[in-house]
């Protein structure tokens, strides 16, 4: 294993990227353990994309490495038959989730998602490492992950298994987080954490901050947007192809509500996913959607649409768009979970709501 190496030029950038964090508002705590716990050690490469969006791969020792890593921005640190499958979160979003999980000494933390190490070490450093427990699906990730927390001093628990099981043996957790796209929270998180828990998780476009009591769990969403490489599950393709053969009807909801509704949208429609589809000009021409079960939409610019599958997903942006007439806000909305449903809301527990679906386990 290749040993990164602090450098006073590592620590004048992360000085740089600490103060950077500070005008944004964020605790002196986190910000001195950012000053501290080099991000370098923990992404020995990154990869992005160049001018006409071909990956390019960037290691210790390169121009522009150094900076690129102590940018506030996340870092592509696996690609997957060329798509990204595991990333280091930017910083700023990293300290808003930490910020908001609100640590005290003594908390024992359960993270899911492992990436880099870097997130766990940011906790272990504070927390010490004892009280750290982290868990990935992938075992080459925690592999590398914890060979970096031990040369950078840190020995956390560091777990192979599907997160949405959590790590029973290890709890209770009075802090659960997440860093990894969520569309539910699973209901062993909820066992294995203890009365007054705090858990903050990414789920659509949101993050979620939410206490358990009980074994209940009611929250409300944070300000910050944020979208995260979503958990690994297993989901059915868009159906494009066949949506040629499908007689098409009309719409009077512009193609262009689809993205004004994404926040929305995803907690109605749960794994949604979608595409454009634009002219030579760059102008959007046509809006894709589909959801893990195989439903899948078209809905073009003058009003064509087409639909296919179990649901037809543009109803849901129809009636989106009758319900919010202003564009939405993250924390008007709130989350709910009890031992009947889980369900997101908007701004009040009895108003408007979506039932979020059971987690499938990878």
């Amino acid at each position: 294993m290749t040993r990164a190496v602090d450098t006073e030029e590592a620590r004048v950038l992360r000085e740089a990227l600490a103060r950077r964090l500070a005008d944004a508002g964020h605790s002196q705590e986190w910000l001195a353990t950012v000053r501290t716990v080099p991000r370098h050690r923990f992404v020995p490469v990154f990869h992005q994309q160049d001018h006409v969006g071909q990956w390019v791969t960037v290691a210790a020792g390169e121009d522009g490495y150094l900076e690129g890593v102590y940018a506030d921005r996340a870092l592509t640190t696996q690609l997957t038959d060329g798509a990204p499958t595991s990333s280091s979160s930017e910083p700023d979003l990293m300290l808003t989730m930490l910020d908001a999980l609100d640590v005290r000494v003594g908390h024992r933390v359960l993270e899911i998602g492992t990436g880099t190490g870097y997130n766990a070490a940011l906790l272990s450093h504070r927390l010490g490492d004892a009280n750290v427990t982290t868990v990935d699906v992938d075992p080459e990730l925690t592999a590398r992950a914890a060979e970096r927390l031990a040369a950078a001093g840190y020995q956390p628990h560091v777990v192979t298994g599907d997160g949405a099981a959590g790590v029973p043996e290890r709890g209770p957790f009075d802090r659960i987080i997440a860093t990894c796209g969520m569309q539910s929270i699973p209901p062993a998180w909820i066992e294995q954490a203890a009365d007054g828990a705090l858990m903050v998780v990414p789920i659509g476009w949101g993050l979620a901050r939410v206490t358990v009591q009980d074994g209940h769990a009611h929250g409300r969403f944070l300000p910050a947007g944020a979208y995260f490489m979503a958990r690994r599950a297993p989901g059915a393709e868009p159906k494009f192809a066949e949506l040629a053969d499908v007689e098409p009807t009309s719409t009077k909801t512009a193609a262009t509500e689809a993205d004004r509704l994404k926040f929305p949208l995803v907690l109605a429609l749960p794994g949604y996913r979608s595409c454009t589809w634009s002219d030579e000009s760059g102008a959007v021409y046509s809006v894709g959607l589909w959801t893990p079960d195989g439903s899948t939409a078209t809905a073009h610019v003058d009003g064509t649409l087409r639909q296919i599958g179990p649901r037809h997903l543009w109803d849901t942006v129809e009636e989106l768009h009758q319900l919010f007439d202003a564009d939405p806000v993250r924390e008007d909305f709130g989350l709910t979970v009890n031992r009947e449903r889980q369900w997101a809301w908007w701004r009040t527990e009895g108003g408007p709501g979506w039932d979020l679906p059971e987690v499938v386990f990878a």
